[in-house]
Formats: C-alpha cells, sequence, structure tokens
C-alpha cells in the first residue's frame, strides 16, 4: 500500500512525544468540556487588544486501497451513524456524527499542549468533511489558562477518486487544513510574533504529518473489514502513535 504526502509548511523544531494519556484514563478531567456544537471558529478571542499569533498548517495525504467485493465508494458514502470510531482510545462518539477526539499531547516551546476536539462529521458524495466545533486545551497551567485566548478551525476532507471506480485500486486522500488565532501570553511577548508563529505553524504540521497516515491506515482496515463482511466494527486502534 502507497502513501504519498504533500506538505505546505516548512519550520524550526518543535518536540512531539509519541504518546499522551488516553481518554480512558482524563475523562474525570474532562466534565466541563462543553459538547454542544459552535459555529466557525471554536472560540471568541477574549481581548481584542492583546497582540495576536496566528498559525496555519496544511496536508494532503493520501494511500492507494485494492478495492474488494464491496467498492470502496459504497463504503465512503456510508452514513455518519454507521461509522465506527476507529481508536476508541483516542475518539468517542458523542451522537449520529459528532465525537470527541483526545488528540496526542506535544510541546510548544517548553510547554505541553493536549487538545481535545469536538467535530461533526458531514457526508459528501465522495466521502466526508470533518470539521472542528470546539476545541480545549489541556496541558501546562500556562496552557491551560489560554482556553479563552484563542480561536480555531480546522476542516478535513476525505474523498475517494470517483474517476476510480470501477478500478481494481482506488485512491484515499485526506486533505487537511487548521487555522489558530491566539492572545500571545505576557510570557511570551518578548519573543518576536514570526518566530512563535513558525513555531506554532511547525507544532500543528508534524502533528498532522503523525495523524494522517495513521488515521488513513485506520480507515483502510475498517474498509477491509467492512467489505469483507465484518459487521462488528470493532475499533482498530491503540491510542499509540
Amino acid at each position: 500500500m502507497a502513501t504519498h504526502s504533500q506538505s505546505l509548511v516548512r519550520f524550526g523544531s518543535v518536540s512531539l512525544p509519541s504518546c499522551c494519556p488516553c481518554k480512558t484514563k482524563r475523562l474525570k478531567t474532562l466534565t466541563s468540556f462543553d459538547s454542544s456544537p459552535k459555529r466557525g471558529f471554536c472560540r471568541a478571542l477574549a481581548d481584542s487588544s492583546a497582540p495576536k499569533a496566528r498559525f496555519v498548517a496544511r496536508r494532503s495525504e493520501s494511500t492507494t486501497v485494492r478495492q474488494l467485493q464491496r467498492p470502496l465508494m459504497e463504503y465512503m458514502r456510508l452514513p455518519a451513524s454507521q461509522y465506527s470510531v476507529l481508536d476508541a482510545e483516542r475518539i468517542e462518539r458523542v451522537d449520529d456524527n459528532l465525537f470527541r477526539c483526545y488528540v496526542y499531547r506535544f510541546k510548544f516551546f517548553s510547554f505541553e499542549v493536549c487538545p481535545v476536539l469536538l467535530v461533526r462529521v458531514e457526508e459528501q458524495l465522495d466521502g466526508a468533511c470533518i470539521r472542528l466545533l470546539s476545541c480545549k486545551l489541556e496541558g501546562s497551567p500556562i496552557v491551560v489558562a489560554q482556553n479563552e485566548k484563542f480561536s480555531a478551525s480546522m476542516v478535513n476532507k476525505i474523498s475517494c477518486n470517483t474517476s476510480l471506480k470501477n478500478s481494481e485500486v482506488q485512491q484515499l486522500t485526506s486533505d487537511t487544513s487548521i487555522e489558530v488565532t491566539i492572545d500571545i501570553p505576557l510570557t511570551f511577548r518578548f519573543i518576536p510574533v514570526a518566530l512563535i508563529e513558525s513555531t506554532g505553524a511547525q507544532a500543528l504540521e508534524q502533528l498532522l504529518r503523525l495523524m494522517l497516515p495513521r488515521f488513513l491506515m485506520q480507515l483502510v482496515k475498517d474498509y477491509q473489514g467492512w467489505a469483507s463482511g465484518d459487521t462488528s466494527r470493532q475499533p482498530l486502534g491503540t491510542g499509540e502513535i
């Protein structure tokens, strides 16, 4: 199975540990997390006069899929209510097309960040679109303090190539864009904004570089189970990268 990727962000280095505590060990800390859908950006900035930093990352990842008895296009057109959560350690279903995702922990400068996302799945003719509705930051105290001081948007479009629907081999693509705007904390205001933005963009890019191939691999395995008649649709992931 061949995998191809295209990255649109190139910056310095940030630290991304291999894993962070999975949701089953952290649910007690999330009881105040608002799961109601919100429009557009996940939060309004608290202080319009504070200096801002903007992080943007985009990545497209593709993999080839050998079609089985049931075509990939049919799988991609399943209603969201029939989706597997893929990784029960990282994803939980809220309702038919709302999911809560526990993202891997990473370091921004010397501070740990572990986002918890609420996303909505929108069904499309050639796949699905995953949109961010809300986000909560966990990790270092200075990171948690930013929960009222940032906005974020994320779109992940998953599609298969409609021109290859009768081919033995299909192509599955995940095309993701993320944008985050933060009020720069006092602790960081001695650092040039350009450096903060480049470091933040790199952190997002490295996160996408790790997560998208794994997401596609899990999707392909779930398709293979579904196409072979497995009706259990048990999550395949273990929470690890």
